[in-house]
């Protein structure tokens, strides 16, 4: 829908034949339009990068309202999160509002009692300081495990 507006929509650049994009990496534009056409993830999506490729492409996907490639991001996330990236993937989940993400990484964050290791890192400082609501969240599903093994 993003991309019909923009070719062919009032956001169309009526004297260019060309769209220019300068906000997004080069190779997370060239996975997006992969997507696109194939309706998969490129091979490189499984490197030892995957983690900030799919970050961005999540990105990508909200704002180009590709819901099926956002979900598939959200899963290789889910997939690969552990204690040094936890911070940043759930500052990602709630700023493009990925429910599912955000509870993924809320119970990784209560459920392994990794709180202590993950409020040291600096991604939870950025964390705090960017979404700072989040804590309430994380409080709170922290404080409903510790009743739940009660």
């Amino acid at each position: 829908m993003v991309f019909k507006a923009e070719l062919f929509g009032e956001m169309k650049e009526k004297d260019t034949s060309c769209i220019t994009i300068d906000d997004m990496d080069p190779a997370i534009f060239e996975a997006l339009l992969y997507f696109i056409y194939t309706d998969l993830l490129p091979d490189d999506c499984n490197a030892d990068n995957q983690d900030v490729m799919m970050q961005h492409l999540l990105v990508a996907a909200d704002r180009y309202g590709l819901d099926r490639l956002r979900l598939m991001c959200e899963e290789k996330l889910c997939e690969s999160m552990d204690v040094q990236t936890v911070a940043t993937i759930l500052a990602l989940a709630e700023q493009h509002h990925c429910a599912q993400l955000k509870d993924v990484c809320l119970e990784f964050i209560a459920s392994h009692d990794v709180l202590g290791v993950v409020m040291q890192t600096d991604e939870f400082k950025h964390l705090t300081t960017s979404c700072p609501s989040i804590m309430k969240d994380i409080l709170d599903k922290v404080a409903a495990n510790a009743i739940r093994r009660e």
